[in-house]
């Protein structure tokens, strides 16, 4: 079942003075997707890392019920998935079945269980025959989607994406969006790209200078060029490509 999301307050700092995160409140419904967009050093995978506990600051992540604190750290976890914009940080066995394999079996779930998850995961990422092939001899983007098939291998309540689209290349950008557009989790997805995400969130966040400047539908943000333009993120230069070209 799908949890909710509620971050309240917020603020985060890596050196003292200097907060990448100031009072930020989100709340994501269960089931929802919502896109977080902005400027690059907005704070976006800062804000992501408080998910799952990586990142602890002031205020206060709630994860369903569960406030994400040091108590609550193992479970959080295992309703929590985090797929890292850098692949690495995830991938450590020898095998790609076995980096797929490896959360579901620290479950504690049956090895017939397991298989089946991988297989699926597998699937989904357009990863079938890649099973006893090394994850870092692979491409970057193939790294990429093994990451992901070790996130939806554990099928967790919540997913936090960050940087999904990046180094994909177009046919598979449309399959990973039609898939988080398909998945019954409550999914967070930190992106530059705001394309895919006008494609598959319900809302959409805009994050500048560490605090949120606006949360709407997709559409309603994308028909806002003064405050996309503000932000850094002006989209009209591909509406206007469209217009010629197509």
């Amino acid at each position: 079942m799908a949890l909710s999301v509620k971050i309240e307050n917020l603020s985060y700092s890596y050196e003292p003075g200097k907060p990448v995160l100031k009072s930020v409140s989100i709340e994501v419904a269960p089931g929802e997707c919502v896109g977080i967009i902005g400027p690059s050093g907005s704070g976006k995978s800062t804000l992501l890392m408080h998910l799952n506990g990586v990142l602890r600051g002031d205020g206060t992540v709630r994860i369903g019920d569960l406030l994400v604190n040091e108590k609550s750290i193992a479970e959080v976890r295992r309703v929590t998935g985090v797929v890292f914009q850098d692949p690495d940080d995830q991938l450590f066995n020898p095998t790609v079945e076995e980096d797929v394999a490896f959360g579901p079996l620290n479950f504690g779930l049956t090895p017939e269980v397991v298989r089946a998850r991988v297989g699926e995961a597998l699937k989904a990422m357009n990863l079938e025959g890649f099973e006893t092939m090394t994850s870092h001899h692979l491409s970057f983007g193939e790294r990429k989607r093994v990451a992901l098939a070790t996130v939806l291998a554990m099928r967790p309540e919540v997913i936090a994406f960050d940087e999904p689209f990046s180094n994909l290349d177009p046919a598979m950008v449309q399959q990973l969006t039609g898939l988080i557009r398909g998945m019954e989790a409550t999914l967070v997805v930190v992106s530059q790209s705001i394309l895919p995400l006008l494609v598959c969130c319900d809302r959409i966040a805009i994050l500048k200078d560490g605090e949120v400047v606006a949360v709407a539908p997709p559409r309603e943000i994308a028909r806002n060029s003064d405050l996309l333009r503000s932000c850094g993120l002006d989209i009209s230069f591909y509406r206007d490509i469209c217009i010629d070209y197509l």
